[in-house]
């Protein structure tokens, strides 16, 4: 049997807010967090921002305080940053290995079979790259699995003494057994602190205990995919990541108002831009949609306001991926559902019943071509391609449809918004000597 292939997981430090910090310097060394949508709560954090005592999700009212008394610095999420820097980022990781997974916005793993020398040494080139190209630090674990890689990584960002790199695949038994006894188990990659709870009462304290469990009463307590979380941390290869490109099932696109929203016009216009971001995800994966729903509700946490939540869906005639007929059928559903005097704190849609995009079922109301050995386009494939080549090219919304609304006032509040530094002309920023 062969060994296994060494991967390491290279991910950005407070990924959101170190993008912030590589335009804005001056950031260094102060408490930085990034809001939610509308501004609600924190979803990245920096160390100085932890050592505040500030936890992941909470809500910005009780921390806002700090402002003042510490010199928090807060700023609403700048999604358009986050996702050009990295792309950047992966691409200059890419090219040190020979099979990368992008595994989300701010990690990816990288398999490193066939680096000869010290792998440390290698993989801390990387991170000089990324650093000295892209701005962003990083972290890096390595094992003989992605459990093993994860969990690396932790221990690297846990004890400076590593300088942010723990390879596991190269460490003595001993010395790695060590390391996974002082690792507590509700730490370990597909634990969390749910089940933590219930291995706890079985006597699985650490990430070394549950390496040392047996797979198959874990899998007949708990369930497969943990006891091969066991296997992993054994060092045994046995969790896919989805490589062979499975589509999804269903696709949802939702968001909370920036304020709340009453009339239909408006609700029409977020419903027309979600289903337009959820059709393009569904060519992107080259699936058709047979049914949609849509869904508004109050909020919960006015309870003064009149509470109100429906959906429905709807069964299409066709399967589509065409935006204009997706929407024609969402907004049929939401005249159906809407009621006035409501309101609205958000709203959403979901795409599903899919079939690939080859497969069509006709009916006998489908158009026909135009003539002899003329081309069907019942989808309106090339206009969504051209709709998706724009809005790629020139940013997202750059061309919409037109029930979705130009101003659109009950969009996200976003009051802290940093400039989109890298994707638009107009906030470059200039640097003069």
């Amino acid at each position: 049997m062969s060994a296994p292939r060494p991967v390491a997981l290279i991910d950005g430090n407070s990924f959101y807010c170190s993008c912030e910090r590589v335009f804005r310097p001056s950031l260094d060394g102060r408490p930085v967090i990034t809001l939610s949508n509308n501004d609600g709560c924190a979803i990245a954090r920096t160390a100085e921002a932890k050592a505040l005592g500030i936890k992941m999700g909470q809500p910005w009212f009780q921390i806002k305080h700090l402002e003042q008394d510490a010199g928090l610095v807060a700023m609403s999420a700048n999604f358009e940053l986050y996702a050009d820097l990295s792309d950047r980022m992966m691409t200059v990781i890419g090219q040190y290995g020979p099979d990368q997974h992008i595994y989300s916005i701010d990690e990816c793993f990288l398999y490193l079979d066939g680096v000869r020398g010290n792998l440390t040494d290698y993989v801390q080139q990387i991170r000089a790259r990324v650093l000295q190209w892209v701005g962003i630090p990083t972290c890096v674990g390595i094992g003989a699995t992605y459990t093993q890689a994860k969990l690396a990584n932790h221990i690297a960002k846990k004890r400076p003494h590593w300088r942010s790199v723990c390879d596991l695949a190269s460490m003595p038994r001993g010395a790695m057994a060590t390391l996974m006894r002082e690792i507590g188990v509700g730490d370990v990659w597909g634990v969390g602190r749910r089940l933590a709870p219930r291995l706890q009462a079985l006597g699985i304290h650490s990430a070394l205990d549950l390496a040392r469990a047996d797979p198959a009463a874990i899998a007949k307590e708990f369930s497969v995919v943990l006891a091969r979380t066991v296997r992993e941390l054994r060092g045994t290869p046995c969790i896919d990541l989805g490589d062979d490109g499975t589509a999804k099932q269903q696709i949802v696109t939702s968001r909370s108002f920036g304020r709340p929203v009453v009339d239909q016009a408006e609700l029409a216009e977020a419903i027309t831009e979600f289903t337009s971001r959820a059709a393009q995800k569904l060519r992107g994966q080259g699936s058709k949609a047979s049914a949609i729903q849509v869904f508004i509700r109050s909020s919960p946490f006015r309870p003064k306001d009149r509470p109100y939540s429906a959906a429905t869906t709807i069964r299409l005639t066709s399967a589509t991926q065409d935006s204009t007929a997706l929407v024609n059928a969402v907004l049929a559903g939401l005249r159906a559902i809407y009621r006035p005097g409501v309101l609205y704190a958000k709203a959403g849609v979901m795409l599903m019943d899919f079939q690939e995009e080859h497969i069509e079922q006709l009916d006998l109301f489908s158009p026909a071509p135009a003539g002899p050995g003329a081309a069907r386009d019942p989808g309106g494939t090339a206009l969504m391609q051209t709709v998706d080549h724009l809005n790629t090219r020139f940013g997202r919304g750059a061309v919409r449809l037109a029930s979705a609304g130009i101003e659109q006032g009950w969009a996200n509040r976003q009051e802290r918004l940093t400039p989109a530094y890298t994707t638009q002309w107009g906030q470059i920023p200039i640097v003069r000597a």
